[in-house]
């Protein structure tokens, strides 16, 4: 197994072919692993739905994320209870009136939003939410934690904010090699 930092571009193809066997759960000898809608992932969205919300967001999406996106599926698979989708997604049976959406800025109170060079990949649990960077370069993972901190101490929201992952690409691969997306982030003092 290659080292998830030192993939490339040129490993994006194998990428997209593990992650649509895993979203399956046809990997060999691996069923569905956490991380999945119950049944599959949400179904794959076409390249000008893809360029719709790069219209919307002001932003150009990562190569690798657009192919996931049509390619695997729009969103219902990945780390941490998978995947934001790009599109609004009403989930039959789910408990939540909507599958998270990756367009989506949060915020406690006004001002408190995301930037929106953060797009949204997935929960990560209590106050905590993965995003990518879609305007720095190699496109890093971010962590970001809305309680981490405080306006009323002069803090912003990046603040809140740890380097998951230097890119798309690691976090992504990391999760389809068997490994801990938290495990680079956690070694960081």
């Amino acid at each position: 197994m290659i080292d998830a930092s030192r993939r490339t571009s040129a490993d994006d193809d194998a990428l997209v072919k593990r992650l649509h066997a895993l979203a399956r759960g046809v990997e060999q000898g691996a069923g569905p692993s956490p991380g999945f809608l119950p049944e599959r992932p949400l179904p794959p969205i076409t390249t000008s739905e893809v360029e719709q919300v790069e219209q919307e967001t002001g932003y150009e999406l990562p190569l690798l994320l657009r192919r996931l996106c049509t390619e695997v599926g729009d969103g219902g698979f990945g780390p941490e209870g998978g995947l934001a989708s790009l599109t609004p997604r009403q989930v039959p049976g789910w408990p939540e009136p909507n599958w998270p959406l990756a367009t989506f800025r949060h915020a406690r109170l006004p001002g408190w939003e995301t930037p929106p060079s953060w797009l949204f990949l997935t929960g990560g649990g209590c106050t905590m939410e993965w995003h990518v960077s879609l305007i720095a370069v190699g496109n890093p993972v971010l962590l970001w934690d809305s309680d981490g901190w405080d306006p009323d101490c002069g803090e912003n929201p990046h603040d809140g904010l740890r380097y998951a992952a230097p890119s798309l690409r690691q976090w992504l691969w990391t999760w389809a090699d068997g490994g801990n997306v938290w495990d680079e982030l956690l070694k960081r003092p």
